[in-house]
């Protein structure tokens, strides 16, 4: 028999929308406000239930999945007006965010994996009636975001940041170790072959895994060449979450909606399938 999984948030955003996923995983849920409303379920035995919350996290799910425009989602999921609020409000909250802080659980800091990937910005994307770029640069392949992905030894994502496509890898790595935890290495491509990033990740205890170029003096004689290797886990979560095509292309003007879409794909590696 399997026991309902218990959430206590005062946030109602954050409390449903958790809800809503670990449903989506299978799981019953009880929701409460605080621990008085907690108490309170418990005894009656009450297990929250909010269907169209879920069908519309299905159909979140569902764009994320196939790309389409948010006015083309199957009027199955409901009105695609509402789904489009709702996963605003919940982007401009930072509920999606916060709910893939949530779900990594127990990750394994012996080893953290570094890396870059572009991915194109679709023309409808561009064009954000704000004065912010956005997270939209340009490179030889036009309009283009890059993520910025950090992953656990298991290969599961741990945190993300996005640029303009045109900014260089070790230009953004300073942030994005920066947000990190302690590790106790940091494994990197030649395109983070910097000594000031190298002196970061020991200023944090770690160590880091990092090639020099061909034209170094000082050589590769230090570089563990067995944990280089494993680098493909990065590798292989981005081509995971590129299976979605919301996230291999990117149709979202505002990057706060583009870095909620990952954080949900981020999620759904988390989930127990």
């Amino acid at each position: 028999m399997t026991l309902p999984v218990l959430i206590v948030e005062d946030d109602d955003a954050l409390r449903e929308a958790l809800s809503d996923t670990l449903e989506l995983g299978g799981h019953a849920v009880i929701a409460a406000e605080d621990g008085t409303a907690a108490l309170r379920l418990l005894e009656t035995g009450r297990v929250y239930n909010k269907p169209e919350h879920r069908m519309t996290l299905e159909g979140i799910l569902y764009r994320m999945r196939v790309g389409c425009p948010w006015r083309d989602i199957p009027r199955a999921f409901g009105d695609w007006n509402t789904i489009y609020r709702r996963f605003n409000l919940w982007s401009k909250k930072g509920v999606l965010l916060q709910l893939f802080t949530a779900l990594k659980q127990s990750p394994d800091f012996e080893w953290e994996f570094i890396d870059g990937s572009i991915v194109r910005a679709h023309q409808h994307a561009t064009g954000a009636s704000t004065h912010e770029c956005e997270s939209i640069g340009k490179s030889r392949g036009g309009n283009t975001t890059k993520i910025h992905l950090a992953v656990d030894s298991y290969g599961l994502p741990i945190d993300f940041l996005l640029t303009g496509g045109e900014v260089h890898d070790s230009r953004a790595a300073p942030e994005l170790i920066a947000r990190l935890p302690d590790a106790d290495f940091v494994v990197a491509d030649k395109g983070y072959d910097s000594e000031p990033i190298r002196e970061l990740i020991r200023e944090k205890n770690g160590k880091p895994v990092i090639p020099r170029k061909s034209n170094s003096k000082i050589g590769n004689a230090d570089i563990d060449w067995c944990l280089y290797k494993y680098r493909h886990l990065v590798e292989n979560a981005f081509a995971r979450l590129k299976h979605y095509r919301a996230i291999a292309t990117r149709y979202d003007k505002l990057a706060r909606n583009y870095a909620s879409t990952l954080a949900l794909a981020c999620c759904m590696m988390w989930l127990p399938m």
